[in-house]
């Protein structure tokens, strides 16, 4: 069932399905809550209610706010787990995920948990040794250059097709579907905004009071040492509050290149923050 979530002058999108406690899921920038396909759907059958989300300005969610920062989305998160009746566990991909900490931190009394995918949380420091050495990261660094510059879509393609370094069965018909939303007047503009938005939740990764799931694919571009990212995250976390997993051979999109293996390892950790009815 999709439903619409008026913020201000603004609305986003989500699909709910199943019953139970309820689990949020955030996408990552230039992409919807239908890369989440594969995930929601199991998580509902385990029996959790299920809000995928259309982070702003993306998917359906309207256009015209005025930020698209990681504390602004967290916002957003926060106000639909209010709306629906919290508390929440949040899933969220590559800038949600940051996003997510941010809720976290700021409304510990409606967000029991986070689980952070491939998670652009933590300012990220110019790494020119992991440049001249990983191919793969020198390659996705320069193709999001011209994605955040000059707003190519061409490049938004050719950053994909290296980001899953394998793909679904469904992916002529995902990425012709990503093409198709990305070429809506104004959806670049906002990818290219959450691309030069402030770095604003790694300052928070010390006042999260819950449990913390990061996991990380071991051939995600975006970084030359996607563990090593993944146990910074860990470090700045409370000791005792984080987990990190890496996901052998996935990508930054493992919830859809690798859903049964995310569903595996969010299972237990749902069960252990959320109270099944």
């Amino acid at each position: 069932m999709t439903e619409h979530l008026t913020i201000g002058d603004n609305a986003i999108t989500y699909d709910l399905i199943g019953e139970g406690p309820l689990v949020v899921l955030a996408h990552g920038l230039g992409d919807s809550r239908h890369s989440y396909r594969f995930v929601a759907p199991a998580l509902a059958a385990a029996g959790y209610r299920v809000a995928n989300v259309d982070v702003r300005g993306c998917g359906d969610s309207s256009l015209g706010w005025e930020g698209y920062s990681r504390s602004d989305i967290a916002g957003d998160l926060v106000a639909l787990v209010r709306h629906l009746g919290g508390p929440a566990v949040i899933i969220g991909q590559s800038m949600s995920g940051g996003a997510a900490t941010i809720a976290a931190a700021t409304a510990p009394d409606l967000i029991n948990g986070v689980i952070e995918l491939a998670p652009f949380t933590r300012k990220q420091l110019n790494d020119l040794g992991g440049l001249v050495r990983v191919k793969r990261y020198r390659a996705g660094a320069t193709l999001m250059g011209r994605v955040a510059l000059l707003g190519s879509l061409s490049a938004w393609k050719k950053y994909l097709d290296l980001a899953y370094p394998v793909k679904p069965a469904d992916w002529d018909g995902e990425l012709a579907r990503i093409e198709a939303k990305m070429s809506e007047p104004g959806r670049m503009k906002v990818l290219q905004a959450m691309c030069q938005s402030a770095a604003d939740a790694g300052a928070q990764l010390p006042n999260v009071a819950c449990p913390v799931l990061v996991i990380e694919g071991s051939a995600d571009p975006d970084w030359a040492d996607p563990r090593a990212e993944g146990e910074r995250i860990i470090a700045d976390l409370p000791q005792g509050h984080g987990e990190l997993v890496v996901i052998e051979g996935a990508g930054h999109y493992m919830h859809a290149q690798t859903p049964e293996k995310v569903v595996a390892l969010a299972l237990p950790f749902l069960a252990r923050t959320l109270t099944l009815a």
